[in-house]
């Protein structure tokens, strides 16, 4: 089982999913994101291509949420006593 040091996102400490990165390539994985969260929003305006940026959107996310999945902590609920 990898070290608390290995993970790229860290679990949050209240409540279900993950923190900021704590590592270089989750930082770089997270400014990724955001960058294609941007030329989305250039391409696929959502005033004339509603339908097509909601799924890039979506597609995007799903990749971010699979990559926090693969390289963070494993997800479970936390109330802040850990």
């Amino acid at each position: 089982m990898p070290s608390t040091r290995d993970y790229w996102f860290p679990a949050k400490r209240y409540g279900w999913g993950w923190g900021l990165p704590t590592r270089w390539q989750g930082w770089l994985v997270l400014i990724g994101y955001f960058a294609l969260l941007g030329a989305t929003l250039h391409a696929f305006a959502p005033q004339r291509h509603m339908a097509g940026f909601v799924v890039v959107v979506a597609l995007l996310s799903l990749v971010l949420v699979g990559i926090c999945w693969l390289k963070g902590e494993p997800p479970r609920w936390r109330w802040g006593d850990d």
